[in-house]
């Protein structure tokens, strides 16, 4: 009984033996990790650039040159403000002339200060009392064209010897006044006037003639920000 199963034990090992060095000799040698006709994976860091196919690496050449030409193709500009027009409708006139030139344009309103008369008077003496007294002393001297200023205004009893359009009239009023022994003096009035520009952004080194279009007398140029 037991020399029976000794030889069963001895016929399962040689078995076991038998079947790993089959299989075991598979794997090691003639078994690959892929399925038939299925190309092994490579990791990226083991490709070579210099071994990329020539039609992989021929399309970078173009997008290079093409990057260059787009490039160089950009314009320089540079813009302008014309102006000031005097009304909107001078403005509507000068875009419409410039329209179709290949420009564009950006039209604007401003404020200014600009001096519109000059006021010659003698100033306050005071009270109301006074400024009547100094009135009967100009007409004493044979001035005359005068106005006493009411207590409420800007310049309260201030007596008034006329407003001038031309600085020069109103200098030479001044000094007659003066040379009669009163110190007379002038002020500029100033008011806030709008003023109408029109912004040009052009081709830098172009020879834009925006005068020859325009034709308007009076209107200048000069340097702006562009938009």
């Amino acid at each position: 009984m037991f020399l029976r199963l000794l030889f069963v034990l001895l016929v399962a090992l040689n078995i076991a033996v038998g079947a790993w060095l089959l299989l075991g000799q598979d794997d090691a040698h003639g078994r690959s990790v892929t399925d038939p006709g299925v190309p092994m994976l490579h990791l990226l860091s083991e490709q070579s650039v210099a071994a990329a196919p020539a039609s992989s690496r021929a399309p970078v050449v173009p997008v290079i040159a093409a990057t260059a030409a787009s490039g160089s193709a950009v314009l320089e500009t540079r813009c302008l403000a014309i102006g000031p027009f005097d009304t909107p409708q001078d403005l509507r006139n000068a875009r419409g002339a410039l329209a179709g030139s290949g420009v564009r344009m950006r039209s604007r309103q401003e404020h200014t200060t600009e001096a519109r008369a000059w006021w010659v008077y003698l100033p306050t003496p005071g009270t109301r009392a006074q400024a009547l007294a100094l009135a009967r002393r100009l007409e004493a001297a044979h001035v005359g064209d005068y106005f006493v200023m009411s207590s409420g205004g800007d310049q309260p009893n201030a007596i008034s010897l006329g407003l001038f359009k031309d600085p020069a009239n109103a200098r030479k009023r001044r000094d007659e006044v003066t040379t009669a022994g009163f110190a007379a003096q002038i002020q500029e009035r100033t008011e806030q006037v709008p003023e109408y520009w029109l912004d040009l952004v052009v081709a830098d080194g172009a020879r834009f003639d925006w005068r020859g279009r325009v034709g308007t007398t009076g209107i200048g140029s000069h340097s702006t920000t562009c938009f």
